[in-house]
């Protein structure tokens, strides 16, 4: 299907070849001001809003418009990627002004400002014709609204706002466009496993992503369902009766021993892998204790193995200590070094995955959206087995609530920390930022 974009003016019209999925055929042919393209991963959403981008444009010739996502990351590196790619894959001429971040195009004169919607307070004083907005649902309502009021030109020929997304929860967009509709707000939803261009060229995508996302987040990401993901028991995923059992130590096999750094208690789990399934040996949970007194505790029960010890964790154990000078994991590397037998090692990441990232790979690995269980716990990590069956998010919130109990959330953070490290979701899962169409 070849779309002609008429700029009202006679400059050459401009043409651009692309074939809309029935989903994104209704969303580009809806009239609503305010329209949404709600959508499970794989389904089209950001070449939906890249063509909407391309149609606003020419629809307002000489008009500025704006591009918006979550954060300016997310704006850099995946939506201005994949509109430069249509760009260029249908030949339209633009400008890309890296200091003040914006495109013009070189048929229509129009200009697009790129901005990050985190900072939603410096959108004031813009006067728009229109918006599109990635990520709608990681974006605030008042960011939102910030658009809506700058949306105002009274030389647009069409003026209007879109977004894209996937479903988060009954948030602000599923109140908004669904629950309690505005008037001249439109929703149009995607078909789970619609987008027969990613099948074509990757046959077992969702076959993946089942077994690699536990049933409720599979649900909201793949199924594109509205869902309390992040609410009320945060691992909903454990089963006591299915994922605690008795497991015996491997002596030629490695151990993973993953630490959470807090002064009270400090915590620390140890664990054995085989392929891609984590078994829990053992806890190490110390109140008022130091490092020194963890590893001495670690050498009283596992002074004896020999296939070696990984040690992985909390990032913030690599920060220097203001009197000693040392890190925490400083001190472990000490520690094996005054104990060469344990063949230790310690490896460590810059920065902790998002909370939400660690919670659904742990959730995955306690039961995947095919049924299967690759995490097994020993019963003896008591308090590892109340963090999975009590922590909970603070009410209406998809924060982790840390101050209901302190003697919660440690030993859980500290499985997180090895699962993501070890067995964490692949890259070539889920959207990556590339133009899907």
């Amino acid at each position: 299907m070849e779309h002609n974009l008429r700029p009202t003016s006679r400059r050459e019209q401009t043409i651009v070849r692309y074939d809309p999925l029935a989903s994104q055929k209704a969303f580009h042919n809806s009239q609503a001001r305010f329209k949404c393209f709600m959508g499970p991963v794989g389904s089209g959403k950001t070449q939906a809003l890249c063509q909407e981008v391309l149609k606003s444009v020419h629809r307002n010739p000489g008009r500025i418009g704006l591009i918006g996502a979550p954060t300016f990351g997310m704006l850099k590196d995946a939506t201005t990627v994949a509109l430069l790619e249509v760009l260029e894959e249908n030949e339209i001429g633009y400008v890309l002004n890296q200091s003040n971040y914006t495109i013009t195009f070189l048929d229509t004169r129009s200009r697009i400002l790129l901005r990050s919607l985190d900072g939603y307070e410096h959108l004031r004083g813009s006067t728009l014709a229109w918006f599109g907005v990635d990520e709608l649902t990681y974006t605030s309502e008042e960011a939102w609204m910030r658009l809506e009021a700058r949306l105002r030109d009274p030389r647009a020929v069409v003026l209007g706002g879109f977004g894209v997304g996937t479903p988060k929860g009954f948030d602000w967009v599923h109140r908004r466009f669904v629950a309690e509709p505005v008037e001249g707000y439109d929703l149009i939803r995607a078909e789970p496993k619609e987008n027969r261009y990613l099948l074509e060229r990757t046959p077992d995508y969702y076959d993946r992503l089942e077994a690699s996302y536990d049933d409720r987040f599979y649900r909201q990401e793949v199924l594109g369902q509205f869902l309390h993901v992040n609410a009320g028991q945060v691992y909903y995923a454990f089963d006591r009766d299915k994922n605690i059992t008795d497991i015996t130590v491997q002596q030629g096999e490695t151990l993973y021993w993953s630490w959470d750094f807090n002064i009270n208690p400090m915590s620390s789990v140890i664990c054995q892998r085989r392929e891609e399934t984590v078994y829990v040996l053992d806890e190490i949970v110390l109140g008022t204790s130091s490092t020194p007194e963890v590893c001495a505790e670690f050498l009283r029960r596992y002074g004896n193995h020999r296939a070696g010890v990984l040690v992985c964790g909390d990032a913030s154990g690599r920060h220097m200590h203001t009197i000693s000078r040392t890190s925490d994991y400083d001190l472990i590397r000490e520690f094996f070094s005054q104990h060469p037998a344990l063949r230790g090692q310690v490896a460590t990441k810059t920065s902790n995955p998002p909370v939400r990232d660690r919670v659904n790979v742990t959730n995955a690995r306690l039961r995947n959206a095919k049924g299967e269980r690759q995490l097994f716990i020993d019963k003896r990590c008591r308090e590892l087995i109340k963090d999975l069956e009590q922590v909970t998010y603070k009410a209406n919130s998809g924060q982790i609530d840390k101050g209901r109990d302190s003697e919660r959330t440690h030993l859980s953070d500290a499985l997180g920390y090895l699962l993501w490290h070890e067995v964490g979701p692949k890259r070539t899962i889920g959207e990556q930022g590339v133009a899907v169409i």
